[in-house]
């Protein structure tokens, strides 16, 4: 499995909870630590790993120690992100993950419908646009 030289959020880039988490993360990384590719792109699509869920339905996180999903890799992108944010992760490891995860396949479930698809992106700054993979 390929090691990032920094952390890669995959996304569906056809949902819009997906998307406006994106900027959301785009917002508030001020390191610029964090590196963007949907899941429906090619980086995913190259990515070589036993268990690289197939799912779109789910958010994949892959840093330096492997892919995480779900509520996992939603705690370790709020660490990545720091300041208040790095709390927010550590408060969140209380609840046990079968819960958490529970709870994100709730939402996922019903993404769709709540926040609809994404027609048109967002086109990226430049500082932005160097930060989305494919």
């Amino acid at each position: 499995m390929i090691r990032p030289a920094g952390p890669i959020v995959f996304y569906d880039g056809q949902c819009g909870l997906c998307d406006r988490s994106v900027r959301w993360i785009l917002h508030h990384d001020r390191h610029q630590r964090l590196r963007f590719a949907p899941l429906q792109g090619t980086t995913y699509a190259a990515l070589d790993a036993p268990s690289k869920p197939t799912d779109v339905g789910t958010i994949v996180l892959l840093d330096a120690d492997g892919l995480h999903v779900r509520s996992e890799a939603v705690l370790r992108i709020l660490r990545s992100i720091g300041g208040p944010w790095r709390a927010l992760a550590v408060a969140g490891r209380l609840c046990p993950r079968p819960v958490r995860d529970a709870v994100y396949r709730w939402v996922a479930r019903h993404r769709m419908q709540w926040f609809g698809a994404v027609d048109a992106c967002e086109i990226p700054s430049e500082d932005e646009r160097e930060r989305f993979l494919g």
